[in-house]
């Protein structure tokens, strides 16, 4: 299923969607973190209402939000996950590239969090050298500590796009990366999650960024240094992951700081974010 979080008339519900039309289910749930933590009970009642799909309403008549739109904490993020973007990453700074041993963990602030199409924001007193990451999110379904490897796809409950925006100057400024990967509107994601079962191969899907119409990033997700599996077990050792986590498993090689010259977004640029079998962003930059 597809489940997505929308506005229409006002009002914000979660749904369905279904062919052209979405349907609701906010007598399920207020709200799609709640849903989440409904399960597979959630999931069922969801497809007996997508059957007697007694309230519709058109998807081109909806502004789609982000599925999670306040995510219960900071989304979890995965740094230099694929080996091409490193050798880019430290060539840019004309360092020796060196694969990381374990898994390179950041977050992103909850405020970041935007909508499949949203704006996304530029003020030039904050930074001007906001960049592109295309990346493949993971959302967990049900909580878990020290996670088997072998147990860990069960805790998954599907997958959604999402692009790490990063305010490169801010980012090298300091040590470590949250300021400048947590400005406002910084985090698009959406437009909808696919529940797992719909997706069984996670790594195996082609992810692409386009820039103005332009192929910028053009991955498959098959070259993910540290996999799904990998990532959630190690996350999970002495840290309980919860339903509704989301964990951004890194992005591929093309990023605008590690091209020659260095290329960043600038007002007015479409943003597209697409991954295969899941779906695109479309995000304007504007003042």
């Amino acid at each position: 299923m597809k489940l997505v979080t929308f506005a229409h008339n006002g009002r914000t519900a979660i749904g369905v969607v279904s062919a052209d039309q979405i349907i609701n289910l906010s007598h399920l749930a207020p709200d799609m973190q709640t849903f989440i933590e409904l399960g597979d009970e959630g999931l069922v009642a969801a497809q007996t209402a997508v059957s007697t799909a007694i309230e519709t309403v058109p998807l081109t008549a909806v502004h789609l939000l982000a599925p999670i739109p306040t995510p219960r904490r900071n989304v979890i993020c995965l740094g230099l996950n694929y080996s091409e973007h490193v050798k880019e990453s430290y060539g840019a700074r004309g360092q020796q590239a060196k694969l990381p041993e374990v898994p390179i963990v950041f977050t992103k602030a909850t405020t970041a969090v935007s909508g499949p199409t949203d704006p996304i924001p530029y003020d030039t007193a904050v930074t001007t050298q906001l960049d592109w990451e295309v990346e493949l999110a993971v959302i967990i379904g049900r909580a878990g500590k020290n996670i088997p490897t072998e147990a860990t796809m069960s805790h998954v409950y599907g997958y959604t796009v999402l692009n790490d925006i990063s305010a490169r100057d801010l980012q090298m400024a300091g040590k470590q990366y949250f300021k400048g990967k947590s400005l406002d509107g910084a985090c698009p994601i959406g437009p909808w999650i696919v529940t797992a079962d719909e997706l069984p191969d996670p790594h195996n899907l082609r992810l692409t960024c386009r820039v103005n119409g332009v192929i910028k990033q053009d991955g498959r997700t098959e070259m993910m240094i540290f996999n799904i599996p990998n990532t959630i077990a190690y996350l999970s050792r002495g840290m309980t992951l919860l339903p509704g986590d989301i964990i951004a498993t890194g992005t591929p090689d093309g990023v605008g700081f590690a091209r020659t010259p260095p290329e960043f977004l600038q007002p007015g640029d479409l943003l597209e974010s697409e991954i295969e079998g899941i779906g695109v962003l479309r995000n304007v930059v504007v003042l």
